[in-house]
């Protein structure tokens, strides 16, 4: 199970993988206001297109697998999140004030806000946001009464108690799904969504909420710093077989929990850009992770250990590296004897985040080439780094959202 402190949904959820059908189209969003921008065009990475064009009674519309096309009439207002990506992407786009609900809030709240401190302008209220998972029932949903639940319907039927039949219900009597979860790892979903269901990368998915805000222009400019930061890391990356030796993992009681670095999908979109070498890359686990005991890490001994969600209130690196280093096997780690366990980021992480965690990775893996990782203390705020050190520029980034 993923050890993400002391909530165990974090473990249900990842074990769900899927595709999907069309779960509806042209579905009307009522919403409270207008949408601003006339017309836009979304186009993902992959070449397909998602139009954006109002119609006389305007009215516009956004697509996205496995929903297909949804009609809105209004930028919405009032939306339901799960996983913390799309609460990041609303902050992105300057929406964050939309988001109704998100998953658990009390780590990914701060966590977020860690990130956005380093942009003047960027904030994000969680403080009184429900937990979606604590209450995952038509009543709640019927409580919030939201304009869009960015949930995707073929991850919302394998919860107890939901069928097709609720989706439909929702979505006739409260709102259109738009989400996407499966692409996070490209797994295989159930009946009826097997079969036709597409993947997107972070940034087309992205993209797709855009559309539904009718911010291509925010979002075309944050993808291009997002490009720009991609190319200047790959440019300079040396030969593979130069590449550390790493690991992303959450120390558990005697165990680490495994994830793979460089594999499809969009929970990997901060490791698998740096290309380093995964120590466990031909391990097969019975479902998105696996776990290992202390001989086994041993035997694999990566040059770096990435310690996943280190960088949320969940877990205190002191207190890992003392495990760690005061273990008898854990002490002989290569990345232990070398200082070289890191805190990382949030696994469900959007745009905004994915920038910070790619400079983050960026320095952890090859500090000789992108400058050294500061040093990170627990609670602390995303660590200030000189200007001419940092990957992207933070003032590019704020300005983006807070002037658009």
């Amino acid at each position: 199970m993923d050890k993400t402190g002391d909530t165990g949904s974090l473990t249900r959820r990842d074990y769900l993988s899927g595709s999907s059908v069309l779960l509806g189209t042209s579905i009307l969003a009522g919403c409270s206001s207008d949408g601003g921008e006339p017309s836009s065009t979304a186009t993902s990475d992959s070449g397909e297109t998602g139009t954006s064009t109002p119609s006389d009674s305007g009215l516009y519309t956004a697509s996205l697998s496995p929903v297909g096309e949804v009609e809105f009439d209004s930028v919405p207002e009032n939306v339901f999140t799960m996983y913390n990506q799309y609460a990041d992407m609303l902050v992105a786009l300057n929406h964050g004030n939309a988001v109704n609900s998100m998953f658990v809030p009390d780590m990914a709240g701060p966590a977020m806000n860690h990130y956005y401190e380093r942009l003047s302008g960027v904030s994000f209220e969680w403080e009184d946001l429900p937990n979606p998972y604590d209450n995952f029932s038509k009543e709640f949903f019927y409580s919030l009464g939201s304009d869009v639940h960015f949930l995707d319907p073929a991850w919302a039927i394998t919860q107890e108690n939901w069928n097709m039949g609720d989706i439909e219900e929702i979505v006739d009597n409260i709102g259109p799904f738009f989400g996407n979860f499966y692409s996070g790892t490209h797994g295989d979903p159930q009946e009826p969504y097997s079969g036709n269901y597409q993947y997107y990368t972070l940034w087309e998915l992205f993209g797709r909420v855009a559309t539904v805000f009718r911010e291509r222009k925010r979002y075309q400019q944050l993808r291009a710093v997002h490009n720009e930061l991609i190319n200047t890391i790959q440019m300079d990356l040396p030969p593979e077989e130069d590449r550390p030796t790493a690991v992303r993992v959450t120390l558990g009681d005697g165990q680490f929990w495994t994830y793979h670095l460089n594999r499809p999908g969009f929970w990997l979109a901060d490791t698998r850009p740096l290309g380093a070498n995964d120590a466990f890359e031909d391990a097969t686990w019975d479902g998105l992770w696996g776990s290992v005991g202390y001989e086994t890490m041993l035997a694999a001994d990566p040059d770096v250990i990435l310690h996943l969600w280190g960088m949320t209130p969940r877990y205190n690196m002191d207190d890992v590296r003392e495990s760690l280093t005061s273990h008898s096997v854990g002490k002989e780690l290569a990345a232990v004897q070398a200082d070289r366990v890191y805190a990382h980021g949030m696994r469900y992480h959007g745009p905004i985040m994915n920038l910070f965690q790619i400079e983050m990775t960026a320095k952890q893996l090859y500090p000789e080439i992108f400058g050294e990782w500061p040093t990170y203390e627990n609670g602390d705020h995303y660590p200030e780094i000189p200007t001419d050190e940092q990957l992207f520029s933070r003032d590019r980034v704020a300005k983006i959202i807070t002037d658009g």
